[in-house]
């Protein structure tokens, strides 16, 4: 790595000062971590919403890097934050790294047992990446792609994937153009 910090960026909104703090000093010890807390969408259903930007590609050097037990520390927290608000108030969290292409991983689940699921298994995505980005199994040119539980087969979907301005959703095993 270089000698330059790594910036990570969070962005946040009904995320207590506590929880935050603790998202901080996790990625404090690896990245500079920007903070950008933001006002809730009057029409957002969400009580909790935590987006965070990895400066790095999704791959097994981030975790020997970042460290398991730093990222267990963080899958921990999540699920605890999920614990707080109880079953009716919703929280999503998204995780951003960077690479070729980009990857996202998406936890909005209101049911606690599939958000914590949800939480366990992202890094279980790490043994298929290479299977799901064939580029034969993808657009075009692809830029980022986004995942979302599959809570009928306990495990992670690729849903989403950008190329350029065109976005694609994943229906029936097929790449549908939506925009």
């Amino acid at each position: 790595m270089s000698d330059k910090p790594l910036e990570t960026h969070l962005t946040y909104f009904g995320i207590s000062p506590w929880e935050i703090e603790v998202v901080y000093g996790l990625l404090n010890s690896r990245f500079k971590v920007i903070q950008n807390e933001i006002e809730n969408e009057e029409d957002s259903e969400l009580a909790s919403m935590l987006n965070i930007d990895i400066p790095l590609p999704f791959n097994e050097e981030f975790f020997k890097w970042f460290e398991y037990s730093r990222w267990d520390k963080m899958k921990f927290l999540f699920k605890e934050m999920k614990r707080r608000r109880g079953g009716k108030h919703a929280i999503k969290i998204q995780i951003n790294f960077s690479g070729t292409p980009k990857i996202s991983f998406i936890v909005d689940s209101n049911e606690k047992q599939w958000y914590e699921k949800a939480v366990e298994k992202i890094d279980f995505v790490l043994e298929l990446l290479p299977f799901h980005l064939e580029p034969e199994k993808l657009p075009n040119d692809v830029t980022r792609v986004v995942y979302h539980f599959d809570l009928e087969h306990v495990r992670w979907r690729l849903n989403i994937a950008y190329s350029g301005q065109k976005k694609f959703e994943l229906k029936n095993n097929s790449w549908q153009l939506v925009t």
